[in-house]
């Protein structure tokens, strides 16, 4: 074949640092579509984006031509800055990340997950959360490495 073609979808999640609730429903509203931005400018489209005020997930389209840390590493990295000039100054994420496959028959209900983010963390917290995830995606994971 003479072309090449991917078809991946990441459900990327990413914490800020220490769980910090930095993300005030004020700065969510601009940083979700500056995030979506980011993804655009890579190659990697948004199909869903959001979250709370400590964390965030995205839905994306990863790019042929890209790696899940590279995107990841952008994202923070740019969303980190923009940040900052909101007057965060100390503002960081974490220094991880969980990034899980997502088959294109379960991209609705990751979407539906993800716009749901703040009904859910008001039963659940960040930690529980993540630890599902992981236990679903068959992730074996260090409990002591999980949390910076």
């Amino acid at each position: 074949m003479p072309q090449s073609l991917a078809a991946v979808l990441i459900h990327a999640v990413f914490s800020t640092k220490d769980r910090r609730p930095w993300l005030t429903p004020d700065i969510r509203q601009e940083l979700h579509p500056y995030l979506v931005g980011v993804l655009a400018n890579i190659g990697c489209p948004s199909i869903q984006t959001g979250g709370t005020a400590d964390h965030v997930h995205t839905l994306f389209r990863l790019s042929r031509t890209a790696s899940v840390a590279q995107v990841i590493e952008k994202v923070k990295t740019s969303t980190s800055k923009w940040v900052k000039t909101k007057g965060a100054r100390d503002f960081a994420w974490q220094s991880g990340y969980g990034a899980f496959s997502v088959g294109s028959g379960e991209a609705d209900r990751i979407v539906a997950y993800i716009r749901n983010q703040e009904e859910h963390h008001r039963k659940v917290t960040f930690q529980d959360e993540l630890r599902g995830l992981l236990r679903e995606a068959g992730m074996d994971f260090d409990e002591r490495y999980l949390w910076d």
